[in-house]
């Protein structure tokens, strides 16, 4: 298994048609704006994705064309675990590793639900490692349905499979990824970072990098933060999270059609609407991104 590369890794947007179809031709454009724009490696089929309103054959569909678009540049990551067995969520998985991702993504909210304990998921992920024999995996903290964190004794159970490479952190607890990183250091594992107000700590740190919401808004200032972090671009991300946060993943879409990238802003997610007050701030906020583009 090789170790996924430093720095950023977006968490993929879907493009749909206005019928909310998928728009596979403008999926395959976005494969490319990411990685022309510095991303190290793609998540696809995550919760930015609307992985959850997407069926299962448009899951496997969405990341056919973005491994085969993305053609080996950069690795790609995709989920693989939904509602169901075990069984289930592992012939899933290894349907998705047939595609020729280079890591499944382990959702762990979907192996027990929020009354059970580490020792019930522990049970139930090494049963489904069993059945993914040799699959590279990642673990994301994903709050829908609900947000699991992962504590470092599961962290440490589940780095001694030689397996795991991979873990988006969503704990909001600079205090835990350093946990995470001291637990990883002689693994071929990377913590990628979700949370913006302490990016920079996390960085300087020893994270790997940053899966987060951000780089759907200005990935080309992510990638460039993530090899170069400074204060004053951590400053405007901590100003500017809440603002992101609105109406998303159709303000990231705004955003991105803004800048020039054609892509439309239908979301099968139900969301806050795209007013013309949250218009305005997000041109101010792309003005206020731009200086940041400087050399």
């Amino acid at each position: 298994m090789n170790a996924l590369p430093r720095g950023f890794i977006p968490v993929m947007l879907t493009p749909f048609h206005d019928d909310l179809s998928v728009d596979y031709a403008t999926l395959r454009q976005l494969c490319d704006y990411y990685i022309d724009n510095g991303a190290v490696g793609l998540f696809a089929n995550c919760l930015s994705s609307e992985m959850y309103e997407l069926s299962a054959e448009e899951r496997l569909a969405v990341i056919k064309t973005i491994v085969d678009q993305t053609a080996g540049r950069v690795p790609v990551v995709a989920t693989g675990t939904f509602q169901g067995s075990v069984e289930e969520m592992a012939d899933f998985s290894n349907q998705v590793h047939a595609l020729g991702v280079d890591a499944v993504i382990v959702l762990n909210n979907q192996f027990v639900s929020a009354e059970e304990s580490d020792v019930v998921f522990l049970s139930r992920i090494h049963q489904w490692m069993e059945l993914t024999p040799g699959v590279p995996f990642g673990i994301y903290e994903c709050p829908v349905p609900y947000k699991r964190l992962v504590s470092i004794p599961v962290l440490q159970d589940l780095l001694r499979s030689g397996r795991l490479c991979y873990h988006k952190d969503t704990s909001l607890d600079i205090g835990q990824v350093r946990a995470k990183i001291q637990a990883g250091s002689t693994a071929r594992f990377g913590v990628y970072d979700a949370y913006m107000v302490h990016a920079k700590a996390s960085l300087e740190a020893g994270s790997m990098g940053l899966s987060c919401i951000q780089g759907n808004f200005f990935p080309d200032l992510i990638a460039k933060f993530c090899s170069k972090p400074s204060e004053e671009f951590q400053q405007f991300l901590t100003e500017n999270m809440d603002l992101m946060h609105s109406a998303y993943p159709t303000s990231a879409k705004y955003v991105l059609q803004k800048q020039g990238f054609p892509i439309s802003l239908f979301t099968r997610r139900k969301v806050d609407s795209l007013t013309v007050e949250l218009k305005a701030k997000l041109n101010a906020l792309i003005t206020l991104a731009s200086p940041y583009r400087s050399p």
